[in-house]
């Protein structure tokens, strides 16, 4: 029997509603959504459960919501212990509270703060991100490396194979969109997004995140974290405190992170949190492997009964 492994989304996957049958239908979990409120000082849950969907797709909004719906289904998940873990940029957040590297209040925090300066970089330099379909990583880092004379550009998220998303200006980004085009790429999207995040256009965001880092608590993870920027495991706090910082800027090297969970043995994969975006990335990724997710309350309550609650 193969390892398990648990995943956890990103920005992207929220929807107006989350994480409300949790709080309806189990009094720890509205516990535990009430003291992230308290925590916080503002209405999280008010924007998870009620929207509206403009406020709810604030990235300082956003960030905290998918993290706080991800750790309140993973709690439930008592019966299941995950052999390694790994999240899509923000979701790394919620696999090292899952890995007991960062405790759920100091997390929910940075989390927070990371969505602010993401956006208000995202407000003080214009970019863009674009989806690019169809094309070898090796294809779009050259697109990228030709558009850069236009504006800035780089791969932003290695998602599955022949899907990536670029980001940087947003003269580099259309120019690299239209080299993919020559290139013959299946589809190239302009994504609507609040920032070029995952490029340099998030250093001013990166360096105020930096200062957070710094004062918080990293443990040393109690089983593998598989980070974004090197896709390669971890459970050392020093290691964990640097990735962390180095993500911002750098790609998500989420198909390569597939790759090295398998190689080191994960047979199956389960997308905790919100949507399915992960769950169809993984398959596309490595077709072998078993896949299922835990949104609702109704996903994670067979294993929630088994211990009599």
């Amino acid at each position: 029997m193969g390892a398990l492994a648990f995943i956890f989304p990103g920005q992207g996957s929220q929807y107006v509603g989350m994480a409300k049958d949790f709080n309806d239908l189990e009094a720890d979990s509205r516990a535990f959504i009430d003291h992230a409120d308290t925590v916080l000082g503002i209405p999280l849950s008010r924007v998870c459960f009620e929207g509206p969907e403009e406020e709810l797709r604030q990235t300082r909004n956003t960030q905290p919501a998918i993290f706080l719906h991800s750790v309140v289904a993973v709690r439930l998940l008592r019966t299941m212990k995950p052999d390694m873990v790994a999240g899509h940029s923000l979701g790394e957040y919620s696999a090292l509270v899952t890995a007991g590297a960062i405790d759920f209040d100091d997390a929910l925090r940075l989390v927070r703060l990371r969505g602010e300066l993401m956006q208000q970089a995202g407000e003080r330099q214009k970019g863009t991100m674009a989806a690019v379909v169809g094309l070898a990583a090796e294809i779009v880092e050259e697109v990228c490396r030709e558009a850069s004379v236009a504006g800035i550009v780089q791969p932003a998220n290695f998602n599955s194979p022949g899907q990536i998303v670029i980001s940087g200006s947003v003269e580099g980004v259309r120019k690299a969109m239209e080299l993919a085009k020559i290139r013959r790429a299946k589809l190239v999207k302009e994504l609507v997004v609040s920032g070029a995040f995952h490029s340099p256009l998030m250093e001013r965001a990166q360096n105020g995140l930096r200062q957070a880092l710094d004062r918080t608590t990293i443990r040393d993870a109690v089983i593998p974290i598989y980070a974004n920027v090197t896709a390669e495991p971890t459970t050392k706090a020093s290691e964990i405190r640097d990735l962390l910082y180095r993500q911002l800027t750098s790609p998500v090297r989420w198909e390569q992170t597939v790759h090295a969970m398998v190689r080191d043995g994960a047979a199956t994969f389960y997308e905790v949190g919100p949507g399915k975006v992960l769950q169809g990335l993984v398959k596309r990724t490595e077709p072998g492997v078993q896949v299922g997710g835990f949104d609702k309350f109704t996903d994670v309550g067979h294993s929630y009964s088994q211990e009599g609650k």
